[in-house]
C-alpha cells in the first residue's frame, strides 16, 4: 500500500496586474499557500489555498494556513495510506478543528499525487467527468467605471469573457448602484452582468437598491448581506423579481448547505474548494445543491493555475444546473507557477485533462515568488514514525 512520505509548505507572494477592489479593501498581490506531498512510490502532487486579502475574507491567513498544516495536518498524516482519501481527512479533523483552507490544500496534493501515481486524471477519483468546459467569467474591480468598461469590451473583442461580475459595496449603496448602472448601459446587450456585495449591505439596504441593479440589467447578485443573515438573504430570495440570489460566506460546510437549502433562502449556491475544506467535500455541498434543486456556480479564491486546475477536475463532474465559473485567478497574477495554464477558447474555460491535476508546475516560478527567499519550510517524519 501506497503510503504519504513527506510534505513541503511554503507562502508565494505574486503581484496582480492591477488593484483588485473589494467591499473590504483593495488587494494588490496574492499570497498562495503551495503544498508539495510525496509518496512512498515516488509520486508527488500540488495543493493550494489561497485567501483574497489574506485575513480579511475569513478567519485564515496565509500564516495560519502554513502553521497548521506544518504544526498539525502533516504529522497525522505523515505514513498514512495515500488510498484512503476519506480516511486521511478525518484524521484531519481530529488533528485540527476548522482550518478549511489547510485541509483543502493537504487534500488538493493529496489527491494530484495519488492520480498522478496512478496515471489518470484526478477527476477519475472525484467521480467521472460530466462537463468538458465551462463559461469562463471576469470580474471588473478596478473601482473605475471608465477602465471597467474598457477592460470589458476588451475582453469580449479577444472572445475571452463575457460574463461580468462588478464588486461593489465598498462606497455607499447610491454610489455603487450609480457605478454599475453606468456600466450595464455601455455594454447592454453584449454581457450578462453579475455583482458581488461580499456582504456589505444590511436587510433593509439590500432590498431598498438590488430592484435598481435588476432594473439596469443585473440578474444575478451574490452574497448581499452578511453571512450570519440568513433570514435577509431568505426574504431577499423569495421577494426579489428578474435575478438569482446566490449564497457565497454563508454556504461553506455541508450544515450551512443543509440550513440554506431547508429555508430556501438562495437560488444558487458560489462553490469553492478552499472554502469548502476539499474536493471531496465540494462535492457534498454540490449534492445538497443538486438534491434541494438549487444551481451553482464555480466560484474562485484567486487561486494560481494549480488551485484553478484542481477546481476545475471537482467542478467537471458535478451534476444539476450551473451558472458559468470564474476560474480566472491565474489571469489576474502578472505570472503564473506552471508551465502549461487551462486554455481558454471561445469565452469558456478548457478543462485539463491530467495526469493528476493536468497542470505541470515550475519550481523556478516557485523560487521566484517565494516569501522566504532563503529556502523552503519543510515537514518531514520518518515514515517508521508513531503517528
Amino acid at each position: 500500500m501506497t503510503k504519504i512520505e513527506r510534505l513541503e509548505v511554503r507562502i508565494l507572494d505574486i503581484p496582480t496586474i492591477r488593484p483588485h477592489k473589494l467591499a473590504f479593501g483593495s488587494i494588490s498581490r496574492q499570497s498562495p499557500v503551495i503544498v508539495k506531498l510525496w509518496l512512498s512510490d515516488g509520486a508527488c502532487g500540488f495543493g493550494e489555498a489561497a485567501t483574497i486579502g489574506g485575513p480579511s475574507w475569513n478567519e485564515e491567513s496565509p500564516e495560519s494556513i502554513h502553521h497548521a498544516i506544518t504544526q498539525y495536518l502533516a504529522p497525522c498524516l505523515i505514513g498514512q495510506p495515500a488510498e484512503r482519501l476519506s480516511a486521511a481527512v478525518d484524521r484531519m479533523d481530529l488533528a485540527c478543528r476548522g482550518n478549511l483552507f489547510a485541509k483543502s490544500a493537504v487534500e488538493m496534493a493529496l489527491i494530484d499525487a495519488l492520480a498522478r501515481s496512478m496515471a489518470i486524471p484526478a477527476w477519475q477519483l472525484l467521480g467521472g467527468r460530466r462537463i468538458d468546459s465551462m463559461p469562463l467569467a471576469w470580474t471588473l474591480a478596478s473601482g473605475n467605471i471608465t477602465r471597467d468598461i474598457e477592460e470589458a469590451q476588451r475582453m469580449l473583442e479577444a472572445r475571452r469573457h463575457r460574463i461580468f461580475k462588478i464588486k461593489i459595496g465598498a462606497r455607499q449603496a447610491a454610489e455603487d448602484v450609480a457605478h454599475v448602472s453606468q456600466i450595464a448601459r455601455a455594454l447592454k446587450g453584449q454581457v450578462r452582468l453579475t455583482v458581488d456585495v461580499n456582504q456589505a449591505w444590511d436587510g433593509n439596504t439590500a432590498k431598498r437598491w438590488l430592484p435598481e441593479l435588476i432594473e439596469s440589467g443585473v440578474d444575478l447578485i451574490e452574497q448581499p448581506v452578511a453571512k450570519w443573515n440568513v433570514e435577509a438573504l431568505t426574504d431577499l430570495t423569495a421577494c426579489l423579481r428578474g435575478a438569482l440570489v446566490m449564497a457565497d460566506e454563508t454556504v461553506c460546510t455541508i450544515h450551512e448547505a443543509m440550513l440554506l437549502a431547508r429555508n430556501k433562502a438562495c437560488h444558487i449556491f458560489s462553490l469553492k474548494v478552499a472554502k469548502h475544506g476539499g474536493l471531496l467535500r465540494t462535492r457534498q455541498v454540490a449534492a445538497i445543491a443538486e438534491a434541494a434543486d438549487i444551481g451553482w456556480y464555480a466560484g474562485t479564491m484567486l487561486e494560481t493555475s494549480i488551485g484553478s486546475a484542481a477546481s476545475a477536475h471537482v467542478f467537471s463532474t458535478l451534476g444539476g444546473m450551473h451558472y458559468g465559473c470564474e476560474l480566472f485567478g491565474p489571469q489576474l497574477l502578472v505570472d503564473d507557477i506552471v508551465e502549461n495554464r487551462m486554455e481558454l477558447r471561445d469565452f469558456n474555460l478548457i478543462f485539463p485533462d491530467g495526469p493528476g491535476l493536468g497542470v505541470t508546475v515550475s519550481e523556478s516560478h516557485l523560487d521566484r515568488f517565494d516569501r522566504s527567499r532563503e529556502g523552503l519550510q519543510t515537514v518531514v517524519i520518518d515514515m517508521g514514525a508513531n503517528v
